[in-house]
């Protein structure tokens, strides 16, 4: 497969930042899921969503869904669930850019809305250390993207292509949270100019709820 990047925290937490750094920040807030969604889409979203600004300006607005399934044992729920319980191609939320937006593979986004579904990158060929962890969210249009049922991981690739005229699958890459904070909303640092938003949400497996926390990439991109 190829790919993406994402993380996110209930305290609007600005970073320290020099004046050549972006100040970002993350909160949570309650925000209407764009009309641009399908439907079946839409009507699973939560409307509480993570907003990451730059200074005063909006740089992206994510809505996870309410309860993101997964696969996962009593044993793995009682360890703490990992990115990896989410089957591929299942739809975790949605995200909508203000203005232009560069993805971790220094691919150009146009501003408007999109669905995010799980994908993991494979360790082969052109993929190898291509980036430092291989799960991401791959971004679809949402005109593209109309049903809220887990999507096979080729049709995937190739639905997420389109937003770059099917060179690559335009991507979030997503970092562990998995600390003492993971309910923590914030922006944090990951190095060489990459930030993640931090944020923890709500999975169901076998019926059973738990707490994940997602790390979203919010700025940066990777180094040659």
């Amino acid at each position: 497969m190829k790919w993406l990047a994402l993380a996110l925290s209930v305290a609007f937490a600005p970073l320290a930042a020099s004046a050549d750094e972006p100040k970002l920040s993350a909160k949570v807030e309650k925000v209407a899921a764009p009309d641009a969604l399908a439907e079946p889409v839409r009507k699973l979203l939560d409307e509480q969503a993570l907003v990451v600004r730059d200074g005063d300006t909006e740089l992206m607005t994510v809505w996870f869904r309410t309860e993101i399934p997964a696969k996962a044992t009593e044993e793995q729920i009682k360890n703490g669930l990992t990115y990896r319980e989410i089957a591929e191609g299942t739809l975790v939320g949605a995200v909508r850019f203000p203005e232009k937006f560069t993805d971790f593979r220094k691919q150009e986004i146009a501003a408007g809305v999109y669905t995010l579904r799980f994908a993991v990158q494979p360790d082969i060929g052109d993929h190898t250390g291509t980036s430092p962890h291989p799960e991401f969210c791959l971004m679809s249009q949402a005109k593209e993207d109309r049903s809220a049922d887990a999507v096979e991981p080729k049709k995937l690739i190739e639905m997420s292509s389109l937003v770059n005229e099917g060179k690559h699958p335009a991507v979030l890459l997503m970092w562990p949270n998995n600390g003492k904070d993971a309910a923590r909303v914030q922006v944090v640092s990951k190095g060489n100019g990459v930030y993640a938003a931090t944020v923890q949400r709500a999975l169901v497996a076998d019926g059973k709820k738990a707490q994940l926390g997602f790390a979203v990439t919010v700025a940066g991109v990777r180094k040659e």
